[in-house]
């Protein structure tokens, strides 16, 4: 059975999708940009705080899921632009510090012409 996640702590979809799904023990967790919940507005200007904001945005969603980001299994991660891995891999590794499985490219464009994307599968730990 699959359920969707809904949170009022991360930004609502921008298009025809939910914030995350729920199958068995595991998320799947839409990729989030750095929308501010608040305000549905990009937040941050430069990778370090956008990258920042994505992490707080998965926060809410795997929490509103029964799961959290020290449970993520694989991320998928895209850049607009892959010279900033270095400044995205110092910010990532405060929120991934298990170090999940990743897959990380470069992209064109993102949605709201943000500069990076991330989405999580992560195993739930509690059973809402």
């Amino acid at each position: 059975m699959k359920n969707t996640v809904e949170t009022k702590y991360a930004p609502a979809a921008i298009g025809p999708y939910s914030q995350g799904v729920v199958f068995g023990d595991l998320v799947f967790t839409s990729g989030q940009i750095a929308l501010n919940p608040d305000t549905g507005v990009l937040e941050g200007n430069d990778i370090t705080a956008q990258t920042h904001r994505v992490c707080q945005n998965l926060k809410a969603v795997l929490e509103a899921a029964g799961s959290s980001l020290d449970n993520a299994l694989k991320t998928v991660c895209f850049l607009k632009n892959m010279d900033d891995f270095g400044a995205f891999n110092e910010v990532y590794t405060l929120y991934f510090p298990n170090k999940p499985a990743r897959s990380c490219v470069a992209v064109q464009a993102l949605p709201k012409n943000a500069l990076v994307e991330i989405e999580v599968i992560a195993e739930r730990t509690c059973k809402k």
